[in-house]
């Protein structure tokens, strides 16, 4: 087999090069001027000009170099032949594409007005596609999970923001009256209504700290103080300073439990967690009945402390809701005592016998800041709180 010269063989790819490159740029500019045209035709273009360039190169160097004129002709029909099966082949098979192309854009559409896509696919299907798909089924999903995060957290936000405006409403009224009834010198004993004015004061001032608390915790700028503390100190503690306000609603307070269990943690901030759950457990316990709180370990060697009432317990529905912000058991909840002409049903030093919802999202909060956790149970007669810290170890 003899082999082409050198010059006549570069002198064959140069005319090839040439011709495929001249059918290339008549394709690019085709395909520039199309490129507003659907998918399916941009295809076509470009496999037209990936086969035209190719043929071009052959046919001008087969017209050089056939001796037969007949078979150039079969040559350059052969090539028309094939250049317009590829282009109906190439127009056929690009449906597919854009049909897989138009269902994406649908399904963009669809995650753009919010909609939560059901169906992922085909699992076995492994294509840039149909992975493109799964990517826009979840990217929906969690598009509307947040969507309803937020409709939540906002629709909790508005109740909170009317619940406080009523509580709040409801102490200041009372100053006002019980003032105006000072100012027109209408009142016998003057003391006794300066002890009520104290007592809604310290009432606003009970549930400006727990907005603002609320605030720290949520915003995460809830700063922590860490030292070993003796939990039951904490307990009996709470228990000492909240015992009046049991008392003159008829309830008896216990702490009981293991005095040596110890947790590193902020002391001012763990007793606000003790105070509103045992607050709670008081606001919801009848007279004649007891509120228990023990310290001790579970299992895990955590220290537990739990907070037992007989207040009746939880609607079980709303046992996950208990420590969202802004719930209450109760639709609507009006402090109960008369401010004019009633006693307080708090006592002098002004401890409250409610709030606005803001308690036990606080105490989650706080207990959470100190790599807990907190829960609750419903009893035979009852609630029990139960808040999870970790453990140092028993007192020295």
């Amino acid at each position: 087999m003899m082999m082409l010269p050198l010059p006549e063989m570069l002198r064959i790819f140069l005319v090839a090069f040439l011709c495929s490159a001249a059918v290339g740029v008549l394709g690019v500019s085709a395909l520039w001027l199309g490129r507003r045209r659907s998918l399916r035709v941009r295809l076509t273009i470009i496999v037209a000009t990936t086969l035209a360039s190719v043929l071009t190169g052959m046919i001008a160097i087969s017209a050089a170099m056939y001796l037969s004129e007949h078979d150039l002709y079969v040559f350059l029909t052969v090539a028309f032949a094939s250049l317009l099966s590829t282009i109906a082949v190439t127009w056929f098979l690009a449906r597919g594409i854009t049909r897989e192309h138009e269902d994406l854009r649908a399904l963009t559409a669809e995650v753009g007005d919010g909609r939560r896509l059901g169906d992922l696919g085909d699992p076995k299907d492994v294509s840039e596609t149909a992975l493109l798909r799964a990517e826009l089924v979840a990217t929906s999903r969690r598009l509307a999970d947040s969507r309803d995060e937020v409709a939540a957290l906002d629709r909790s936000r508005r109740e909170l923001v009317a619940w406080i405006a009523h509580d709040l409403r409801t102490p200041m009224a009372g100053l006002k009256a019980m003032s105006e009834a000072l100012e027109d010198g209408m009142v016998e004993d003057r003391q006794r209504y300066y002890v009520k004015i104290r007592v809604q004061i310290d009432r606003l001032s009970r549930m400006v700290d727990d907005l603002f608390a609320l605030s720290r915790i949520q915003s995460g700028a809830l700063e922590l103080e860490s030292i070993e503390l003796s939990l039951y100190d904490l307990v009996s503690d709470a228990v000492a300073e909240l015992r009046p306000v049991a008392a003159s609603k008829d309830v008896a307070v216990h702490a009981r439990g293991l005095s040596d269990v110890i947790v590193a943690g902020d002391p001012r901030e763990l007793t606000r967690v003790i105070e509103n759950l045992l607050m709670n457990a008081l606001q919801h316990t009848p007279a004649n009945t007891e509120v228990v709180l023990e310290t001790g370990r579970n299992a895990q060697g955590q220290a537990v402390l739990t907070v037992t009432d007989d207040g009746g317990g939880i609607p079980s529905e709303a046992l996950t809701e208990v420590f969202t912000t802004g719930w209450r058991g109760s639709p609507a909840r009006t402090p109960g005592d008369d401010t004019i002409t009633g006693d307080p049903t708090v006592d002098g030093g002004g401890a409250l016998t409610g709030n606005a919802g803001l308690g036990l999202a606080i105490v989650r909060g706080i207990v959470e800041a100190h790599a807990g956790t907190v829960g609750v149970t419903n009893t035979e007669a009852g609630a029990r709180f139960e808040v999870c810290l970790p453990a140092i170890g028993p007192a020295g």
